[in-house]
């Protein structure tokens, strides 16, 4: 993919109990791949699978102007632990429905009917765009290159969530 026009400003939070930073394989591949079009990543952490501890990073990134999206990798399974879905969604102004869906859809190609256990979701809040994915790297790529990366172009058409994002 050539380089953005328009370079947004991204954060990008690992949910793991047994993960690092430094051995977190899943938030390096969106860090490099949201650089390597143009982006800046503007923040990066890790939190332990607590809807709490999600919230309070996730609530402050919605409340800096400069973030304009959120990446979130982890706890969209169907674990007792994994809880990204319940801890982010109530922090949404408007759901993006089409991204689960779209997700499932694209995830089926290459896992079969094992994608019915993500529970990939997305939102805006307070004009902010946030991405839940699921914790592999297979699937922040998926999500990436075949869905998110275009809607984070402001050239790309006929839409795209730049104007949302900046504009406001």
């Amino acid at each position: 993919m050539s380089a953005v026009s328009q370079p947004l400003n991204i954060a990008v939070l690992t949910i793991s109990d047994t993960r690092t930073l430094e051995n977190d394989k899943s938030g390096d591949y969106l860090k490099e791949a949201l650089t390597s079009v143009g982006h800046k990543l503007y923040d990066r952490d890790l939190v332990k699978d607590d809807i709490y501890q999600q919230r309070a990073v996730v609530s402050k990134w919605i409340a800096d102007k400069n973030i304009h999206a959120v990446l979130i990798t982890g706890g969209t399974g169907f674990t007792h632990r994994d809880s990204t879905p319940e801890a982010i969604s109530v922090l949404f102004d408007k759901e993006v429905d089409g991204f689960g869906e779209l997700f499932r859809q694209i995830s089926y190609e290459e896992i079969g009917t094992s994608t019915i256990q993500s529970r990939a979701v997305a939102g805006f809040a307070n004009n902010t765009v946030i991405f839940c994915l699921p914790g592999s790297t297979g699937a922040c790529r998926t999500a990436w290159e075949k869905i998110i990366s275009s809607q984070l172009d402001a050239d790309f058409r006929p839409c795209n969530f730049v104007k949302h994002l900046v504009e406001a």
